[in-house]
C-alpha cells in the first residue's frame, strides 16, 4: 500500500499542483492527514487569535491517477477513517453563522475515547468524516478551504468509512488531496468548526472512463447524495435540487414535472456547511428510484453552467 505522509500537504488544489505520489486505478492509498488548525491548537489557551492562517486546512496528496484525464469520473472508495485519540473545536467573534452575536474567542479540547467525542459533560457518538476530499479544478485555483464542483472543502458528514465518492475529473492525473478529517460533525458546522482531529484515512481509487458527474457524488446507505457549493446556500440548495430532479427525469424517461413531483415525495434537501467561502447544499435520492443505469452523470449544458458559476 502506498502511503502520504502528512507532511506532503497542499493548501490549495489547482492544475500545478506537484503530485506527491502516481498510483493506478484499483490501488489503496493510505492517507496520513493533519488537523484543519495544523497541529497549532495544544491546549485551550491557543485560540484563533494565535495561529498562522497560512498552516489552516492542510489537505494531504495531491495523488496522480495515471489514465485519468478530463472528461472522466475520479471513484474513491472510503475504506477506514482512523482519527487521533483528540480533537479541538474553535470558535470567535465574526466566526461562524452566529459570528455577529459571538463575543469571545475561545478554544476546547476534545478527547476522542471509547468511539465517543466528550464536550464537557456531553459524549456525542464519535462519526469520522472527511471535510477537504478534491480534484484539481477545471481553472484556477481554489484554497482548501473552498468547495465547488471539483469538491473541496464539503464539510458534508456523509463523507465516511463505507462510502464512495465521485469527482468530475477536470485535469490529466484527478490530482486527488483530502485532509480536514473531523471526529464528529452536525450539518451546517455552525460555529465555524467541528471535532477538528488529525487521522490516517485509507482509500481504494478507480475511474469511469469517458463520463463526468456535473458535481461531487456520494454514495452511502443506498442513496445517492448530489453535493453542490455555491457563493449562497440558496443557490447551493437550488442547484442540489436541481440536479435530482434531473437525475430521476434522466433516470425514469419522465417530465420534468413528473420528476419533480417524485423529488417531492422521496429526495431529502440539506445543508452540509454554512461557514466557508462556498456555501454547501445536498441532496440525497434513495438509490432504488434511480435504477440500474440512473447514475447522476452531468449532460453538456450541465458542465457549461458549472463551468460558468463561481
Amino acid at each position: 500500500m502506498k502511503t502520504i505522509r502528512s507532511d506532503r500537504a497542499v493548501y490549495a488544489l489547482s492544475e500545478s499542483m506537484e503530485p506527491a505520489i502516481r498510483a493506478d486505478a484499483g490501488e489503496t492509498i493510505r492517507f496520513e492527514t493533519q488537523d484543519a488548525l495544523g497541529g497549532q491548537v495544544r491546549s485551550e489557551a491557543d485560540l484563533m487569535t494565535d495561529l498562522d492562517f497560512s498552516r489552516i486546512n492542510p489537505a494531504s496528496g495531491p495523488v496522480f491517477v495515471d489514465g485519468a484525464e478530463p472528461g472522466d469520473t475520479l471513484v474513491v472508495h472510503i475504506r477506514s477513517i482512523e482519527p487521533a485519540e483528540r480533537g479541538a473545536i474553535v470558535t470567535g467573534p465574526g466566526l461562524g453563522v452566529l459570528g455577529d452575536e459571538t463575543e469571545h474567542y475561545a478554544t476546547r479540547i476534545l478527547p476522542v475515547e471509547d468511539g465517543t467525542v466528550v464536550f464537557g459533560d456531553v459524549r456525542l457518538a464519535a462519526r469520522p468524516m472527511i471535510g477537504v476530499l478534491g480534484v484539481a479544478p477545471e481553472t484556477g485555483s481554489y484554497p482548501t478551504g473552498t468547495a465547488h464542483r471539483h469538491g473541496g472543502n464539503m464539510d458534508t458528514k456523509e463523507i465516511v468509512a463505507g462510502c464512495t465518492v465521485y469527482l468530475p475529473v477536470a485535469q490529466p492525473g484527478a490530482l486527488l488531496a483530502l485532509g480536514d478529517v473531523h471526529a464528529v460533525q452536525g450539518d451546517g458546522e455552525i460555529c465555524v468548526s467541528a471535532c477538528e482531529v488529525a487521522a490516517q484515512v485509507t482509500v481504494e481509487i478507480d475511474l469511469i472512463k469517458g463520463r463526468q458527474t456535473a458535481w461531487p457524488v456520494v454514495e452511502l446507505d443506498r442513496s445517492m447524495v448530489i453535493v453542490v457549493s455555491l457563493p449562497t446556500i440558496g443557490e447551493a440548495l437550488d442547484e442540489a435540487t436541481r440536479q435530482a430532479v434531473r437525475a430521476l427525469r434522466d433516470a425514469r424517461g419522465w417530465t420534468h414535472e413528473e420528476a419533480a413531483m417524485l423529488a417531492s415525495l422521496a429526495v431529502d434537501v440539506g445543508v452540509s456547511q454554512l461557514v466557508d467561502p462556498n456555501k454547501t447544499a445536498k441532496a440525497r435520492i434513495p438509490m432504488n428510484l434511480l435504477g440500474t443505469d440512473g447514475f447522476p452523470f452531468a449532460s453538456s449544458d450541465d458542465r457549461e453552467r458549472t463551468s460558468e458559476r463561481g
